[in-house]
């Protein structure tokens, strides 16, 4: 059973070490994720507002220039014979109406006149009413070609109270030039910042997580067997409550394998002896012809499986009542006083075949604990056992239950008194008072102390009132006065 329970730990070791890796990588990628995140999304989320923030701005100067221009051109505006005519000299239609980047286009429109002068695919937009001295921008198509256009209702000189409006407008080159670079001045910058700040993140989660790496290492590489606590040397101080926990982990696994190896142990030393009898009894029943041997022989071995199927019950018994297996077991207050009669009860008629005189000694008045019923029952039932055990025909039992200085129950006996430096003794397992003719596995006393532990209680050998036998009592704590 040993060798399977460290093959199995064994394989599961692999396992382990990978696990730990994994989990790093895990705890870091998801750091990184969470960091890096917000992050991104943030430098996109500005660098997509930069970019508009820009374009308007370059749009509303781009704007500017054309109004500028169509003011320039108003004042160019004379009245003629077939009415207002654009009039400027070669340097100033060089200035005004050609540029290196973009075609320019103009119309002059005299309002109720059917009159216009310029470009005349250049059409102001359905629902738009100029007002006076305010240029309005729109967009719009020359032979299929996207302008920027503005609308600029002014008077012209010389003309009196007449009014015209001026369309001016110009191809998008310089725009979408304008847009590039501001793109790239903007948008370039802030993946180069997204890079470093990536960087940087990257570099501090890796470096903040390097005490867990090295903490990962340690405990990877130790084998299944090595418990013994990780040292705090060296170890970060923000680390080091990790460890600390890591350490009290050891130290209960350390526990529970002890307590199993324990178990392991003493069940295997203990069922060596009656497997090894039932197995010589049934070699005899199949070479034995005789009825009368054959039944012998058969009664033996009825008598060797019940004595089995006792040191099964209590080695079970045993490891279900370890203190280190019982760790959120809830106590409920009871009368204990009620539980140890019944249990007496329980016992008269196995008092009865050996004549031995079972009495229970207890008062009116409620004894109040805190306790588990059925591990009560457990204890008392192992007490009488032993009790009636090694009591002789025609002797005596007494259950006792007195409620002060504290809850305590005593079961004393007529059986041989125990010398006093056994009586430590008999509460180990397996233990046995040698000279006594009474079969028996060693475990009673000992499940006995165990429960005992549990409830806080202390168990304790006495000399019997009568000088004669022994008295087992159980100390149990004072409850709380709400139970009293």
């Amino acid at each position: 059973m040993k060798r399977l329970l460290n093959v199995l730990a064994a394989q599961g070791e692999g396992v382990k070490r990978g696990q730990l890796q994994w989990s790093a990588l895990v705890v870091r990628r998801k750091l990184l994720v969470w960091l890096l995140s917000p992050l991104v999304l943030l430098i996109v989320v500005d660098a997509v507002a930069s970019y508009y923030v820009a374009q308007h701005f370059a749009s509303v100067a781009y704007d500017r220039i054309l109004a500028e221009r169509a003011r320039e051109l108003i004042l160019k505006i004379r009245e003629g014979q077939d009415g207002p005519q654009l009039r400027m000299s070669k340097s100033d239609s060089r200035i005004l109406l050609t540029d290196p980047e973009d075609k320019f286009f103009y119309r002059i429109v005299r309002p109720g006149d059917e009159l216009a002068k310029g470009e005349s695919l250049l059409l102001l937009p359905d629902g738009m009413n100029p007002v006076l001295n305010q240029p309005l921008f729109f967009d719009t198509e020359v032979d299929a070609v996207p302008v920027r256009a503005t609308a600029l209702l002014e008077e012209y000189e010389g003309s009196g109270d007449k009014e015209v409006l001026i369309l001016v407008a110009e191809t998008l080159n310089k725009r979408a030039v304008l847009f590039q670079e501001s793109l790239a001045g903007v948008v370039m910058p802030q993946i180069v910042v997204m890079i470093l700040a990536g960087s940087f993140v990257w570099f501090g989660v890796t470096r903040s997580l390097a005490p867990l790496r090295r903490l990962e290492q340690i405990i990877a590489s130790r084998s299944h067997l090595d418990l013994s606590p990780v040292l705090l040397e060296g170890a970060p101080a923000r680390v080091q409550p990790l460890v600390e926990e890591i350490n009290a982990l050891m130290a209960r696994l350390s526990e529970v394998l002890e307590f199993q190896n324990r178990f392991i142990s003493d069940a295997a030393h203990q069922l060596r002896t009656p497997v090894a009898g039932l197995k010589a009894q049934i070699e005899i029943v199949l070479r034995e012809t005789d009825p009368e041997r054959l039944r012998h022989s058969m009664s033996h071995i009825y008598m060797g499986m019940s004595q089995l199927s006792r040191l099964v019950t209590q080695l079970l018994s045993l490891a279900r009542n370890e203190p280190n297996a019982v760790r959120n077991l809830k106590l409920l207050p009871m009368d204990l006083n009620h539980l140890v009669l019944e249990t007496t009860m329980d016992w008269v008629p196995v008092a009865l075949r050996k004549g031995i005189d079972l009495g229970f000694d207890g008062g009116d008045a409620p004894v109040m604990i805190n306790g588990d019923r059925d591990r009560l029952r457990e204890l008392i039932n192992n007490l009488f056992d032993n009790a009636i055990r090694y009591t002789p025909d025609n002797g005596r039992v007494t259950a006792t239950v007195v409620a002060d200085p504290r809850p305590r129950l005593a079961i004393s006996d007529d059986g041989p008194a125990i010398p006093i430096e056994e009586r430590q003794r008999v509460f180990e397992r397996f233990h046995r008072l040698l000279g006594t003719n009474t079969e028996g596995s060693g475990l009673g006393l000992a499940i006995v102390n165990e429960i005992a532990k549990i409830h806080g209680a202390e168990v304790e050998l006495m000399e019997d009132t009568d000088g004669i036998g022994n008295t087992f009592a159980v100390s149990f704590p004072v409850p709380p006065s709400s139970y009293v």
